[in-house]
Formats: C-alpha cells, sequence, structure tokens
C-alpha cells in the first residue's frame, strides 16, 4: 500500500513538472512573440514619421495583419488558448484602429431661443433690412407672480410669541424641528488599478490630438462666443457640447493638449446649468407635494421636515456663493439673474409656506382626533416648524397666517 501511494504521488509531481516545463516553453515563446511585436511598433512610427499620411495607414494596415496572422498561426502549431495572447491581439487591432479614426464632424449647436434669422437686404429694392426684433423676455411670468406673492408675505407676531413661550416652558433651547444633520461628503475613492492597454488609451490620446484639432478648435469657438440670455438656453448648449466631447477617448486628457480651450468658461457654463437644474427639480417636487392622508401623521411630517430640509440646504448654497458666482458668470457672458431673490428663489419660498401650511394642518387635524397621546409634544412640533419657515421667508401670506391661528388655538387648549 505505501508503495502505490509514493507511485501516485510520484506521478503527480511528474504530471506538474511536465505542465510547468510546458507553461515555460510557452512563455518564453511569448515572450519572443512581445519582442517582435515590440520591433514592428517600432517600424510602424519610423515608417508613420518618413512616409506620407495614406501610405503609412497602408502600411500599419498590412503590418497589422501580418502581425495577427502570425500570432494566429503560432497559437494554432502549439494548441495552446491564452486570454493574454487573444488580449494582445485586441490590443494591436484597436491601436491600430484608434490612429485610423476619422475627424469628427460636429452637429451644429443648438440656436438660442432669442434669436431670429434677420432678413437679408433686397438689392432690387434698394432698402435697407429691417431692424431685428427685440429679443422675447426671459420667461419671468413665474416669478414675476411669486414676487408678488412675497411682497404680499408679512411678519406674524404671535409665530415668534408662541414659539418662545412653548419653548420656554419645555426649558429646551432652540432647536430647529427636523433639521437633518448633513453628512460630510467623505466619499472616499477607491483605488483605481493599473489601466489595461495602457500603451492603446495613449496611442488614442495621442489620435485624438491629432486628428480631432479642427473638431475642437469648432467647439472652443463656439464656447468662446456664447452668450445666451435665458439660463434654460445654457441648459440646451451643456447638452449639446457634452455630447460632442463624449465622441473623444478621454475629455480632460485630450483637452489639455490645447491651450486655447476655455476651460474656465466651459466649466463655469456646466456649473451654472446644473445648479440652476437642482432648482427646477427642487421646485417642481415642492409643488406637487400632496399630504397622503392615509399616511401616519409622524411619517407625513417626516416627509415635510425632510423637504424643507432640502429646500434650505438649496437656498443657501446659492445664497452663499451668489455674490462670486454672479461675478464671475456676468464676466464670461452667463446667464445671472436666476440666482436672485426675485427668480427662482422666490418660487421655492412660496412653496416652502405651502409646506407650512401642510404641516400645520395636518397636527391641527391630529390635534383634534387625539392621535397622540402627547398632544403638547406635536403641537410644540408644528409651532417649531412654523417658526422656522417664517423665519426663512421672512412672513405668512393670509392662508398660512389662517393655518397658523388654527395651530395657535390648538396649542392653548393643550
Amino acid at each position: 500500500m505505501p508503495k502505490e501511494e509514493e507511485d501516485t504521488c510520484e506521478s503527480l509531481l511528474r504530471s506538474k513538472l511536465e505542465a510547468s516545463l510546458q507553461r515555460i516553453s510557452f512563455l518564453e515563446m511569448e515572450n519572443e512573440q512581445l519582442r517582435r511585436d515590440n520591433a514592428l511598433l517600432r517600424a510602424q512610427d519610423a515608417a508613420r514619421r518618413s512616409m506620407p499620411r495614406k501610405k503609412t495607414q497602408a502600411f500599419v494596415g498590412s503590418i497589422s495583419s501580418s502581425q495577427e496572422k502570425q500570432m494566429y498561426q503560432t497559437g494554432t502549431d502549439d494548441g495552446l488558448q491564452c486570454e493574454n495572447s487573444i488580449s494582445r491581439t485586441e490590443f494591436f487591432g484597436t491601436s491600430v484602429a484608434a490612429r485610423t479614426r476619422s475627424p469628427r464632424v460636429p452637429n451644429p449647436p443648438p440656436s438660442p431661443k432669442s434669436s431670429s434669422p434677420t432678413a437679408k437686404p433686397s438689392k432690387e429694392a434698394g432698402l435697407p433690412p429691417p431692424p431685428p426684433p427685440p429679443p422675447l423676455p426671459l420667461p419671468l411670468s413665474s416669478s414675476r407672480s411669486g414676487c408678488r406673492a412675497i411682497k404680499a408675505v408679512r411678519r406674524v407676531p404671535e409665530v415668534l410669541e408662541l414659539y418662545r413661550s412653548l419653548t420656554r416652558k419645555e426649558g429646551k433651547s432652540d432647536t430647529r424641528a427636523g433639521s437633518l444633520g448633513v453628512p460630510a461628503a467623505a466619499s472616499a475613492r477607491e483605488m483605481i488599478g493599473e489601466i489595461e492597454n495602457r500603451s492603446a488609451y495613449l496611442l488614442a490620446i495621442k489620435s485624438d490630438v491629432e486628428t480631432q484639432a479642427e473638431f475642437i478648435s469648432f467647439l472652443t469657438r463656439e464656447v468662446e462666443n456664447a452668450a445666451h440670455g435665458d439660463i434654460s438656453e445654457v441648459e440646451a448648449f451643456v447638452k449639446w457640447l457634452d455630447d460632442e466631447l463624449s465622441y473623444l477617448v478621454d475629455e480632460r486628457a485630450v483637452l489639455k493638449h490645447f491651450p486655447k480651450w476655455p476651460e474656465q468658461k466651459a466649466d463655469a457654463m456646466r456649473e451654472a446649468a446644473v445648479g440652476y437644474r437642482e432648482l427646477k427639480n427642487l421646485e417642481g417636487e415642492l409643488f406637487s407635494f400632496r399630504d397622503d392622508k392615509r399616511q401616519p401623521t409622524s411619517v407625513a411630517l417626516k416627509r415635510m421636515q425632510a423637504l424643507q430640509d432640502k429646500l434650505e440646504r438649496s437656498v443657501h448654497n446659492i445664497e452663499r456663493v451668489r455674490e462670486s458666482a454672479s461675478k464671475r458668470y456676468r464676466d464670461l457672458k452667463i446667464p445671472w439673474q436666476w440666482m436672485l431673490d426675485s427668480g427662482i428663489i422666490a418660487q421655492l419660498k412660496l412653496g416652502s409656506m405651502k409646506l407650512a401650511k401642510e404641516y400645520m394642518n395636518r397636527v391641527v387635524t391630529a390635534v383634534k382626533l387625539d392621535a397622540f397621546s402627547d398632544d403638547e409634544e406635536v403641537t410644540l412640533q408644528g409651532v417649531r416648524f412654523a417658526y422656522r419657515v417664517h423665519q426663512f421667508i421672512g412672513g405668512f401670506d393670509e392662508e398660512c397666517k389662517h393655518a397658523f391661528q388654527e395651530l395657535r388655538k390648538a396649542a392653548c387648549d393643550c
């Protein structure tokens, strides 16, 4: 029995040794193939520099095809299939394809809404062309109504009095109801591994720098000459620009080779478009909010508090950077009026007042129905929220003031 075990171990070791020798021989062949590939690439580079472009492309194509055939024959003769050899074949194919990529033909940029085609002068009539129509006014009808509604807001001293009396009775310091701590955005990025086919990636970047110069010059002129009258036009332009730049292998890596690229203005346009879109999405979320009576009161109140938190953060962020950003936008001919209090911020504050009214009505209904064991606590929560919105907006309108009076009655009855 021990002798049979020894024979078995010996046969296993022998098979492992044979496999290792076979692997070593394959690696030597692969190393030799890599040397040939390196020599071929050097020959390609030398030929590309010395020959015209069309002859160079034909030469590179013939070399790549002969190289692929040689690698395929080598793999067939040895009877071995290895993922590394396959990936190298794909690597050389992609590098050659990247070199021969045709120049990009850009799509025309979106035309501004405020611009209209001017009539050409009539040679027969000999009359000067009519003056161009004045630019369309900015779509501020909703913001104007928002400004009128904000002007109708008046401070309600009773809010402050009731808030102070209740918080003094509770013996608690003034804390914002439902304010959620914003965790620092400590999103630790994962380590990025070595890029596969690094040389093919660099060759593709080099190819874009060489072949897409005219395309990038066109984009450069469009960005430098962009002067929009409405921030929504900037949104459309930024979308078009990003679609065009996505054709490049790596936008940042390619554009850094073009010193005339207006990076500051392009980034500022993206920043303005993203900031405006976030506020518009928040505005839609606010005005589409409906208090679902089927939900428990505690859940509904938390939803309103979370939405108010989100609203206040967004408005405070805009107000914090408004002075510096608006000056930068003016210098770069980017619309900046949307950042003013008379713009979309007025609409957001109206939405906040609507949210406060829903909140106070929900609290009053819950107190009347005895939905909570501690009515005084939920009433205090409603007063805190009303005070918070009152300070944020600068007052209440008549409807919101009426809702507060109902909340005040409920607080006095507790």
